[in-house]
């Protein structure tokens, strides 16, 4: 009779249980693994057989057939090893069949019986949950999957002794303490002299996950606001840091034992590839979904390939990074915060200062490379110029980085309690128009500008999205005249 006990397999950050099957036959001595099993999958009999050896167990004399369900699942990894393992020991009669039932159980195993660290620790923790299982997992990860509530978790550190506590003759070892990934500091806005429009632009993205860009000759700061972004933003609540964390986790970017409780800030070269920016062939997270639910810094905006800039449309619209290569699909969380540097013109030095040596024609085939959609997903454009150097090195220091927050946190505050479940840089148009917090004035002017500059129905929204955000800043219920005046004044109109 066939031994059952779940496994888990992954697709993407998520967890999906896998049924392990295994019946002995009274055939010539083997091991046959079914139900699309790789090849590292396949070479887990090899490390079993060796890993039952050290623990004493005696490996059966029968061909042993292990199926993996569904048959039309692709497994592949090492995290099957575990229950495998065992449920070949329960039908030798190593361990009582009924001690398998509720769990699941993964891990990989060493030659010498002992359990390796695994990724998805948290992923395989909310499947547990939802099955109703018990999990069992190496030690190391122990920690980290103990967060999520309503789990039992044990935790082992080698075949012997989760043989042992299946057995009862050995109670299950605590987890050991979840650590937090220490994050650098960042540094403070109050380092910034002048830029005031700037400073202004970068606390309504914060406040309302709005994207920007900063246009502005080199030296002028650009870089530098956008690396004090993640100081104003709120703190990351627990489902957001579940979230983060099992990205970084299946990228393999996540220590053992800890979590990240710091907004993520990805600043990629622009040399980097499509695939490195949205993810490759391997299916693993990209640089958009490692900056989900934090900032994703794209310095130097127009030298970035155009396909890997115009990859960026469907996240920024939908929150999500779909990959459809050869080895499956997935979906990937991608909800960000984009910031976006570009000078001028090539040589960087036109409004400023110094003199340009660009043609009209090199500045706007250098502009052309960021294309219309793109621009158009931009709710807020702002324009740098050169700091004085009396400002720079006399002007007394601005506001810091805890003052801004405290007020982006309130506006955040104010979206919720109007029933929000986004921010307003994600509202739908008819969910703002429910709203009915536009006032008849501000209905007016909105129509009467985007009628002139022939705005299209996106950049409409857009401009109304950031207008509804400037309002929650100044803790408003009415968006008036003003807020829509602000909000148009950081869309250019060429772009429109």
């Amino acid at each position: 009779m066939a031994i059952h006990m779940y496994g888990a397999g992954f697709v993407g950050i998520d967890a999906v249980p896998v049924e392990v099957e295994v019946d002995l036959l009274r055939r010539l001595p083997c091991i046959s693994v079914v139900g699309l099993a790789a090849s590292a999958v396949k070479e887990s009999a090899e490390r079993i057989r060796s890993a039952m050896a050290s623990a004493g167990m005696a490996f059966p004399r029968a061909r042993v057939v292990i199926n993996l369900a569904p048959a039309d699942l692709p497994k592949e990894g090492t995290v099957l090893d575990l229950p495998m393992a065992l449920a070949i020991i329960a039908a030798t009669g190593g361990i009582d069949e009924t001690c398998l039932s509720g769990m699941l159980a993964v891990g990989e195993l060493s030659l010498s019986g002992k359990l390796r660290p695994l990724r998805g620790a948290l992923s395989l923790a909310l499947l547990a949950k939802e099955k109703g299982l018990t999990l069992i997992l190496p030690h190391e990860n122990a920690a980290a999957a103990s967060v999520v509530s309503g789990v039992r978790v044990i935790a082992a550190s080698s075949l012997s002794e989760v043989v042992a506590v299946l057995r009862g003759e050995q109670a299950p070892s605590a987890p050991s303490l979840l650590h937090s990934v220490v994050p650098p500091a960042i540094p403070d806005l109050s380092e910034v002299r002048g830029q005031e429009r700037a400073r202004r632009a970068l606390e309504i993205a914060a406040a309302g996950g709005h994207h920007v860009l900063f246009i502005g000759p080199p030296g002028c700061g650009k870089s530098m606001l956008a690396r004090r972004m993640g100081g104003i933003l709120p703190p990351l609540t627990f489902d957001e840091v579940i979230s983060t964390s099992r990205i970084h986790d299946a990228a393999g970017l996540l220590p053992e034992e800890m979590l990240l409780h710091a907004r993520p800030f990805r600043a990629p070269h622009h040399t980097v590839s499509l695939a490195g920016l949205t993810g490759g062939a391997s299916l693993r997270p990209g640089e958009v979904s490692l900056a989900h639910n934090g900032v994703l810094f794209l310095d130097e905006a127009p030298e970035f390939r155009r396909a890997v800039i115009e990859s960026l449309r469907t996240p920024l619209e939908e929150g999500v990074v779909r990959l459809s290569r050869a080895k499956g699909s997935v979906c990937y969380p991608a909800n960000i915060t984009l910031l976006m540097a570009a000078n001028p013109c090539p040589c960087g030095r036109r409004g400023s200062n110094r003199p340009c040596t660009c043609t009209d024609s090199e500045v706007n085939r250098y502009k052309r490379k960021l294309s219309g959609p793109i621009l158009d997903r931009i709710d807020v454009h702002v324009e740098l110029a050169e700091v004085d150097t009396k400002m720079l090195l006399l002007s007394p220091p601005s506001e810091s980085s805890e003052v801004v927050r405290e007020r982006v946190v309130r506006a955040r505050n104010k979206q919720k309690s109007r029933g929000q479940l986004k921010l307003n840089g994600a509202m739908t148009a008819n969910s703002l128009e429910a709203d009915e917090s536009l006032d008849t004035s501000a209905r007016l002017l909105l129509i009467e500008a985007a009628s002139r500059h022939q705005f299209s129905a996106r950049v409409t929204v857009r401009l109304l999205r950031v207008a509804r955000t400037i309002a929650d800043l100044e803790d408003s219920a009415q968006v008036v005249d003003h807020h829509i005046a602000e909000a148009l004044s950081y869309r250019p109109i060429e772009v429109a």
